[in-house]
């Protein structure tokens, strides 16, 4: 026998080994389909009444001005057929080589076979033509209403985004390249990985994003030493260990999103938030909230405020034995921070000395990014699924804000890890990301109506406890971080929301970087810098323009702010006292449960 011929035999046998495989992982994909609770149609996309109004508006664009569309529609003709005559005879050269014009730049398109392939050049730059013309046509649309105009520009771009030819096997090189390379075991494990992700998401199509056994909660992200000194059925309470001897009297207490775990300001010691206010000489409590269930149906915005900020907020003076404290709130915390403190400025309670908010929105009148997701078709297709389920899955705000990203969230990752069959990387921030929460039922569609869609807080008429809260009754000292890139929570809305607070002693910060690094950027590293103004009275463009710009973190700027709102040093306190002894060491169990296991 030749050598030729073991290679051969050898090849064919890996071939049949591996169709096995294919023929086992088929069985379980079609297993993990099938319980799969399909979510309601108005989830995926708009109601057809949107793009019926686009073929309205596009027509009465014909009649209006068809000069302008034949323009377009003759630029775009032209352009397909020069690039299908330049590829034609880049082929009948018989040589591989880039054209004169290679077309635009774009980081989907890095391997050179875009470029130097008369195949995969004309499929790129067909692509480019079809997205500018798509493009074009929704710009040119004029008799239309500026939200729906909004939503049509974003829908149309997920329909750009997911038809790129990166996304399929057939036109990305890279992946048929790797499939040849490994003699189709790319291919194979890529769909051992879809497998796996659809079996552990109940069927759902989530991509994940980080290799989740390289990380385990408490042991190598979340080791911030501490003890959980409260538990109720919203959160734990954590108090940290001191690190100093001696400590500023008024204690911080942070509450957290609970969209997502707090962890993300303890994902490792370097870049830990909660490591660095321990070590300026902080008493720190954070709240840990619980990963709700079905039972959580009829838990609303009142029971985190009552059961969660009025009491981690009594807990921490209990515990240090003062009269106030200085809070912080992140995110839809930072949000519903500000509804506790209009509850307690109705009541008369003054506990709070000093509030910050980390990219918090409070004036909701501007839905910017979030438009497409906060209509009507949309919000009725959350409220089915929480009837349906009684909460909001965390899939659907994963999802939700990952198409904001496409590309970099859902379609390289699903490249990387179907088509070219890669174990994701072993990311922290990445394995934070997929370890979302569910939402209560009735907490989620008072943030979502009464929030979002009605800016009730912002207009005053926000009703809680009997009583109508306004974001004008927040008269605490205030600073307010925002982060000049944040696709959640923009700049200039978080802006618009602390002008309107009635604070007479209110600063805004402006970091650099979106809404996790503008945040989590801690001095060491030396990163991004931040923007500061005292003059809240500017619109913010102006506010943008003059703003002194420092560089680096913005944490000791925030440090040097809260100093002086945190009384005289005392000696460092040990977790909890008699009336709240250590339940568990830090970061306690809530935080360790599992969103995807919750939904049966």
């Amino acid at each position: 026998m030749t050598i030729n011929e073991v290679a051969a035999g050898e090849s064919r046998a890996r071939l049949e080994e591996n169709l096995d495989r294919v023929e086992e992982l088929s069985k379980r994909l079609v297993s993990a389909l099938t319980r799969r609770h399909p979510t309601p149609q108005a989830l995926s996309g708009p109601d057809s009444a949107l793009y019926a109004k686009a073929v309205q508006a596009y027509a009465q664009e014909w009649v209006n001005n068809p000069a302008k569309l034949i323009e377009q529609q003759v630029s775009f003709w032209g352009k397909t057929v020069t690039t299908f005559v330049e590829a034609q005879q880049q082929l009948a050269r018989g040589k591989l080589e880039a054209p004169q014009d290679s077309g635009p730049s774009d980081k989907r398109f890095k391997n050179p076979l875009w470029d130097s392939h008369p195949y995969f050049n004309y499929v790129k730059q067909q692509y480019l033509i079809n997205a500018d013309a798509i493009h074009q046509a929704v710009d040119a649309i004029e008799d239309m209403d500026e939200k729906e105009k909004r939503r049509l520009r974003y829908f149309s771009q997920q329909i750009v985004d997911m038809f790129a030819p990166t996304n399929f096997l057939a036109t990305n090189p890279d992946a048929l390249m790797k499939a040849v390379e490994t003699e189709g075991e790319s291919l194979v494990r890529g769909l051992e990985n879809l497998v796996a992700d659809l079996e552990a998401n109940n069927g759902e199509l989530v991509v994940r994003l980080a290799d989740e056994n390289a990380f385990e909660i408490g042991e190598n992200i979340a080791t911030a030493r501490g003890e959980v000194i409260y538990r109720n059925r919203m959160m734990e309470v954590i108090q940290y260990n001191p690190t100093t001897e001696q400590v500023q009297e008024t204690p911080v207490v942070l509450f957290p999103p609970w969209i997502n775990k707090f962890y993300i300001l303890d994902l490792k010691p370097q870049n830990s938030m909660i490591r660095w206010v321990v070590d300026q000489g902080y008493t720190l409590f954070v709240v840990s909230w619980i990963n709700p269930d079905a039972k959580y149906r009829d838990v609303g915005l009142e029971a985190y405020v009552e059961e969660g900020f009025l009491k981690a907020i009594e807990i921490a003076k209990d515990v240090c034995d003062v009269p106030k404290v200085n809070a912080v709130g992140y995110c839809i915390a930072g949000t519903t921070l500000c509804l506790t403190l209009s509850l307690m400025k109705k009541r008369g309670d003054k506990s709070v000395r000093s509030a910050t908010f980390f990219t918090a929105l409070t004036d909701f009148s501007d839905q910017g990014e979030f438009t497409p997701f906060l209509q009507d078709d949309f919000a009725d297709g959350i409220e089915e699924e929480i009837n349906q389920e009684g909460i909001l899955p965390s899939f659907i705000m994963a999802r939700t804000f990952s198409f904001l990203r496409s590309n970099d969230l859902i379609y390289g990752p699903a490249i990387r890890s179907y088509m070219m069959g890669e174990t994701p990387p072993a990311f922290d921030l990445l394995y934070w990301n997929g370890d979302g929460a569910n939402l209560p039922g009735l907490m989620f569609t008072q943030y979502l109506r009464g929030l979002c869609q009605r800016n009730e807080f912002a207009e005053g008429t926000f009703e809680m406890f009997g009583e109508k809260l306004s974001v004008k009754d927040v008269d605490v000292p205030v600073m307010s971080i925002a982060a000049e890139s944040d696709h959640i929570a923009a700049a200039r809305d978080v802006y618009r929301g602390v002008q309107l607070m009635g604070s007479r002693s209110k600063q805004f910060v402006m970091g650099q970087s979106g809404h996790i690094a503008g945040i989590v950027n801690p001095p060491s590293k030396g990163k991004y810098g931040h923007f500061v103004h005292d003059d809240l009275s500017l619109d913010f463009d102006t506010w943008t323009k003059t703003a002194d710009f420092r560089e680096g973190s913005w944490w000791p700027h925030w440090e040097d702010w809260l100093k002086k709102r945190s009384g005289k040093k005392v000696p460092a306190r040990i977790p909890g006292d008699s009336a709240y002894e250590p339940i568990c060491p830090a970061p306690g169990t809530y935080v360790k449960i599992k969103a995807a296991k919750q939904i049966q």
